[in-house]
């Protein structure tokens, strides 16, 4: 492979993760905020590894004899694109040569993120584990993603212009989403944007052209299941984690209604507990 391509560092490290084999676990939990990473790694028995570069921050670990690591991505699918190649990578390819390893490593995903409600009844500091992640972003569209039915309801259903991205959407890993369910979190769809002003039809100075309205987004339905959360980073993750054969899941700690124009008094606090519970589930084997 050309070195345009797999681009590594002088040490041989990977471009942009600045990691090498052996400096992450299979078991990785993401995180957008490098600040958050310190506030899950507190909870390991003890961490091995440290890296920073950029946004990218990395630290490996034991979590109950579980070899784990917390790895912050920014915000945003384009930066998704870059962490999950990357890591991807790491496990699957022979940096030297860029060439496939003969035997394919899989990779769980777990993220850890902040989201804002937009149904009424979803309480604020509430957590949800996304069973599928709808993109309105336009990176899997760079990708050869299945073509899912939620997305091509969802399209006709709001009647977009063509000159909009069609909508794209993958599926959490079912055994990850059912030990989020053994936890106690809700389900939910999650819609990833590609911005958190204008994309999520947040209004500041300026006016938007909006392809649609949150009150759309609330009244569609699919199979019983409606859009409960924004965010944007999960459409990547599930996207590329699938294409990869990678399992991942999306869990949200719910500091915004955007139904009922309210946020969270307490958001440390929610976030918080959803970190300790997940890392209790792991404790037990529940992600296994």
């Amino acid at each position: 492979m050309k070195s345009s391509e797999l681009i590594l560092n002088s040490d041989g490290s990977l471009y942009h993760l600045g990691l090498k084999p052996g400096d992450c676990a299979p078991l990785i939990l993401t995180v957008g905020d490098p600040d958050r990473v310190a506030s899950v790694s507190r909870h390991f028995d003890s961490v091995r590894f440290t890296h920073q570069t950029r946004e990218i921050h990395t630290q490996t670990g034991t979590l109950s004899g579980k070899e784990i690591t917390v790895i912050s991505t920014g915000m945003g699918t384009d930066n998704i694109d870059i962490v999950f190649n990357e890591l991807d990578a790491l496990f699957n390819l022979d940096l030297s040569s860029g060439s496939p390893l003969p035997t394919h490593t899989p990779l769980t995903f777990i993220r850890l993120g902040t989201s804002g409600a937009i149904q009424a009844d979803i309480p604020l500091n509430s957590t949800i584990a996304a069973n599928t992640a709808i993109g309105f972003d336009n990176l899997l569209h760079y990708y050869p993603l299945p073509v899912h039915p939620m997305a091509v309801a969802l399209h006709q259903y709001l009647s977009l212009a063509a000159s909009f991205s069609h909508p794209y959407a993958a599926d959490a890993d079912s055994s990850l989403l059912s030990a989020c369910s053994d936890l106690g979190f809700h389900k939910g769809v999650i819609a990833t944007n590609s911005g958190f002003y204008g994309p999520q039809l947040r209004q500041l100075r300026l006016s938007l052209k909006k392809p649609y309205t949150i009150k759309q987004l609330q009244e569609f339905v699919y199979h019983n299941q409606s859009i409960t959360h924004f965010d944007m980073e999960s459409s990547g993750i599930y996207g590329l984690s699938h294409l990869m054969g990678h399992r991942a899941i999306s869990i949200s700690a719910i500091l915004a209604n955007r139904a009922l124009g309210s946020f969270s008094a307490k958001p440390h606090v929610a976030v918080e507990e959803m970190i300790t519970k997940t890392l209790e589930g792991i404790a037990a084997g529940k992600f296994d």
